[in-house]
């Protein structure tokens, strides 16, 4: 696959079959995971792959209460605009987001394979996203769809005891990727443009170039 298709087209996928991933899969994304820059080659890293059932149903009524808190709180004003004016783009676009979010809440027994990165002593996750991600790109590759939540951070002890976490040993969940045989389709997520949130040398000044549309396909 070109690595520019695997680029633009590495977006969040929550709706996914409950099908198991093959586990030679598994390897091949988690090998692409570890090989990702680290602060100092620190490699100050853990990673854990659930994919029991009996691990994924305990964890999934934390999640549902979790994604409650987040609607609740942090998007507590956007929820009510969008349900205030929900025939505006901005409106539309945001439940959209909702929805789908809701749909792994909802189904999160269903899905087949969960990676949660930890890190040790270190909140920033600047040396543990980079591999998330890479995880995510390795995953599209295999046409596995993947998305990363961090709303666990919400009940983040109740979640490190379910999966066994040394609570004394500073270990700290960076966040979670689901991953799935997707029920959509792949394509380019509609997001502002470049030169619409981008400066060049100073705050406010032009990028110096615009892109009105993406630049792939």
């Amino acid at each position: 696959m070109d690595a520019r298709e695997v680029l633009y087209t590495t977006r969040a996928m929550r709706r996914v079959k409950s099908d198991p991933i093959p586990m030679d899969i598994q390897e091949r994304i988690m090998d692409a995971a570890v090989r990702a820059p680290s602060g100092g080659n620190a490699q100050n890293w853990r990673f854990m792959l659930v994919d029991d059932p009996a691990v994924i149903a305990q964890i999934g009524p934390i999640y549902r209460a979790a994604m409650a808190l987040l609607w609740g709180s942090v998007y507590a004003e956007r929820v009510a605009a969008a349900e205030a004016d929900p025939e505006s783009p901005d409106s539309k676009a945001f439940l959209r987001v909702q929805k789908s979010a809701q749909w792994l809440a909802d189904n999160f027994e269903k899905v087949p394979l969960y990676l949660f990165g930890f890190t040790q002593n270190d909140t920033s996750g600047s040396s543990i996203y980079p591999a998330l991600w890479s995880a995510q790109l390795a995953a599209r590759v295999e046409g596995i769809g993947a998305s990363l939540t961090q709303v666990l951070a919400f009940q983040h002890d109740d979640v490190l005891n379910i999966l066994g976490i040394p609570t004394d040993e500073g270990w700290y969940m960076a966040g979670c990727v689901s991953f799935g045989y997707p029920t959509g389709k792949w394509g380019v997520a509609s997001r502002q443009q470049a030169h619409e949130v981008s400066f060049r040398n100073q705050w406010g000044s032009p990028l110096g170039f615009e892109t009105p549309e993406p630049l792939w396909p």
